[in-house]
């Protein structure tokens, strides 16, 4: 399956799942409100209205999943995941203030002494099928959630959970009250309060972190580097890094391999990495590889240090020291290697007069171009045209 077919499937679930929550916030919702009218119970219309409130950050989410798992586009060349990473953080912040909303309103009528009349069995009955509605919403959610690794879907489960809460304890002070005991609603709701508050903390911490580009965990890291380290020729690996878009994965990596291999095959080395990379870690998005042909960790960045010459450049300075050596006109092909701050230089002949060889040819280069302070090693290679 296909990064695109993948991520429209993942959609499809999230949006599945938040649909039936927001069918069953609805009928939940009418329920405690005709219940609340009905007994008089104020606490059940309140939590009928919070679960109205629920459909409106149910559509929410719909909406945000929905374009936080569109494929990448001109304006957007790392996908849409930062959509699902805001609407977590407001999904976060709304767990906060619902949290302070109950924890505060509780705590006035516990210091007011406000106590709850019996509200009669059927409005118990009713808080508790809302109760079990809203929990079986949160466990339905918060499965999909981890299936698809979407934190604005496990927010929203985490939302259905504080509804449920808030349900029960309004039921609490029901059964309270049904027996006289009043107080203790606002006492369970105080706890509730808290806990509420921590899952939206919990949250915004988690968004929070996503938004300035944390890395994974140290396990994770370590397992994607020895992962990367097992291809059949890479050298080593360094400058690793790793951070989330919604549920998945961006990598950055240096790779280094042998200096003369071709760039071709650096370059399939570096794919196969890619490909191990992504078998060990599924939800790996984007893999963004640097070939090294040699292991320059914690050096200066090449970009930043004095440049060497590139080819055409080399070509004329080399024509200039070797215009006079018949040798160098002759040449069939030149191969230049950007190895420890100089140039290796490799010459490709078809052969040799038979009254040389390759050394003296070599020596009376290297001596022509004693002035080329960045020429490194230089090597004549010999084709099969003389002996």
């Amino acid at each position: 399956m296909s990064t695109l077919q993948n991520r429209s499937l993942q959609a499809r679930q999230a949006n599945r799942v938040t649909l039936i929550g927001a069918g069953i916030d609805l009928v939940v919702g009418l329920a405690k409100l005709v219940a609340g009218w009905l007994v008089g119970s104020a606490a059940l219309i309140a939590d009928g209205i919070h679960s109205f409130s629920d459909i409106v950050t149910d559509l929410f989410v719909v909406a945000a999943t929905h374009f936080g798992r569109q494929a990448p586009d001109s304006d957007h060349p790392y996908g849409h995941g930062r959509i699902e990473t805001l609407a977590t953080l407001w999904l976060g912040g709304m767990l906060i203030f619902i949290a302070g909303g109950i924890a505060w309103s509780s705590l006035s009528r516990l210091l007011d002494g406000d106590v709850a009349t019996a509200p009669g069995i059927w409005a118990i009955i009713v808080a508790v099928l809302a109760l079990l509605a809203k929990e079986w919403i949160f466990r339905y959610t918060l499965r999909v959630a981890r299936k698809i690794d979407s934190r604005l879907l496990e927010a929203n489960a985490w939302h259905s959970r504080s509804d449920a809460l808030s349900t029960l304890v309004v039921l609490v002070g029901l059964v309270a009250a049904q027996f006289g005991i009043g107080w203790m609603d606002a006492a369970a709701a105080i706890v509730v309060g808290v806990m509420v508050g921590q899952v939206g903390g919990r949250l915004l911490w988690e968004s929070g972190q996503e938004l300035v580009d944390t890395a994974l965990p140290e396990d994770q890291q370590h397992t994607l580097h020895q992962t990367a380290m097992t291809v059949p020729g890479v050298e080593g690996v360094h400058d690793l890094r790793t951070r989330r878009i919604g549920g998945e994965v961006l990598l950055d990596l240096h790779i280094v391999v042998a200096p003369r291999v071709t760039v071709s095959e650096a370059h399939e080395i570096g794919n196969a990495v890619s490909r191990q990379l992504r078998d060990v870690h599924p939800n790996l998005f984007d893999v963004t590889f640097h070939i090294d042909p040699q292991d320059d960790a914690g050096e200066t960045e090449h970009s930043l240090r004095p440049a060497l010459p590139l080819r055409d450049d080399v070509e004329n300075l080399l024509d200039e020291a070797w215009h006079d050596i018949d040798l160098w006109h002759e040449r069939l092909a030149l191969n230049l290697h950007y190895i420890d701050e100089h140039i290796d230089v490799s010459i490709y002949i078809d052969g040799l007069p038979d009254d040389r060889n390759l050394d003296d040819a070599a020596r009376e280069l290297r001596d022509a171009a004693s002035a080329l302070t960045w020429l490194g090693r230089l090597r004549i290679w010999q084709g099969p045209g003389k002996s």
